[in-house]
């Protein structure tokens, strides 16, 4: 089968560790013996989040040069190769001998009058206190949002994305049977102007959405979206809480979900399905095979078993 692969920010750089090379590097390589396992029965295409990675070489920058600040798409193409990079050498090392991998910076068109650029909602960088968070919105005009009490991350804006650009390359690898990561931190956000030249724009685009539309384009069979939580809940952080084992898109449109952590990959799995895709897991970055053999995560379907939600206790 075919799979696409979406590995989340967090996945990468846990919640709370140090954001340092060496860290990452070890999760990278914990991440890339998960993938290599999928990759020894099916083929896959690898694209991951850069929530995280993206803030921090924000705060480096305005650091730097607090009066010029680089804009978010060079920071975009700066953590796709560098985040690519590192899975790419890791997965290589996890993969049988003769395997190929190649990492495509890869931009990704979106709407210049998306609503979404005047209301941000993607969390990307560190978690700050209220002190913190207080001096850097002074400092640099960063919007924030409240994760729990004391704890707040700068949002930027996460506009749809349209069109994949470069989508040409990307299947003639995946047809010669090459691991394609691409992609990566939701693409590099561009925008097409009257003259029909692309520029790039400060955003962050979704990963999730821009896997399921690479999803669609080439025909995979599965989108599988790793994170570090175990499934999809129904009355998240409620006394009914419980995993959601199968369940139809249909299911999913009658729930709530929060609009910067589960809600896009809700809507990612929902689209990917309804075009076609057979099914979208959603779940833990070590349960990768066993989300896909319908043994672990959330496994959005539309068939009539999972029109018949089940649920985990």
């Amino acid at each position: 089968m075919r799979i696409v692969v979406a590995l989340g920010g967090n996945a990468l750089l846990k919640r709370g560790e140090p954001m340092t090379a060496e860290a990452q590097q070890t999760n990278v390589r914990v991440a890339a013996a998960a993938l290599a396992d999928l990759a020894r029965d099916h083929q896959i295409i690898v694209a991951h989040g850069n929530g995280p990675q993206v803030g921090l070489m924000a705060l480096q920058a305005a650091s730097f040069a607090p009066e010029n600040p680089w804009p978010l798409d060079v920071l975009g193409a700066e953590t796709e190769g560098m985040i690519g990079y590192l899975i790419e050498q890791e997965l290589m090392n996890a993969l049988p001998p003769g395997v190929d991998c190649a990492t495509l910076l890869t931009r990704v068109e979106v709407d210049p009058l998306d609503p979404a650029f005047d209301q941000p909602t993607k969390p990307i960088g560190p978690v700050y206190t209220d002190a913190e968070a207080k001096r850097l919105r002074a400092e640099h005009h960063w919007s924030m949002v409240a994760e729990a009490e004391g704890r707040l991350r700068r949002v930027v804006p996460s506009p749809l994305p349209i069109a994949l650009l470069g989508l040409a390359p990307i299947r003639l690898l995946v047809e010669a049977g090459v691991c394609v990561i691409c992609a990566g931190g939701g693409g590099i956000p561009v925008v097409r102007g009257e003259d029909g030249k692309m520029r790039g724009v400060e955003a962050v685009i979704d990963k999730d959405r821009t896997s399921a539309l690479l999803a669609m384009a080439l025909q995979a069979d599965i989108l599988l979206m790793l994170t570090d939580v175990e499934a999809v809940f129904r009355d998240w952080g409620g006394p009914d809480q419980a995993a959601i084992a199968k369940i139809s898109p249909d299911a999913l449109d009658a729930m709530d979900f929060a609009a910067g952590s589960m809600g896009p990959k809700i809507t990612a799995a929902c689209g990917f399905v309804r075009s076609g895709g057979s099914m979208a897991g959603i779940g833990r970055l070590q349960d990768a095979r066993a989300i896909v053999e319908g043994r672990a995560g959330t496994q959005v379907r539309i068939d009539p078993l999972s029109v018949m939600s089940a649920f985990i206790s």
